[in-house]
């Protein structure tokens, strides 16, 4: 049985996991210098960089003779 393809390259995985890692790490250091809330920004593209790892995971685990609905 074969695996599916994901929607991501191999090389724009890996650039996702170094965004998402940045974009993570940046997140508390700058709660810590600024005193405004700007922050969330880098939390929530955090998140959304996480979502497409997920759903990349999700299409590479399917098999690849399964279709969608």
């Amino acid at each position: 049985m074969h695996h599916g393809s994901g929607i991501l390259s191999t090389r724009q995985r890996r650039l996702a996991w170094l965004g998402f890692l940045l974009a993570a790490l940046q997140a508390p250091v700058s709660a810590w210098l600024v005193t405004d809330e700007s922050w969330l920004f880098s939390l929530c593209v955090a998140l959304m960089v996480a979502t497409v790892i997920i759903a990349d995971d999700a299409a590479r685990r399917r098999p690849a003779d399964a279709t969608s609905d």
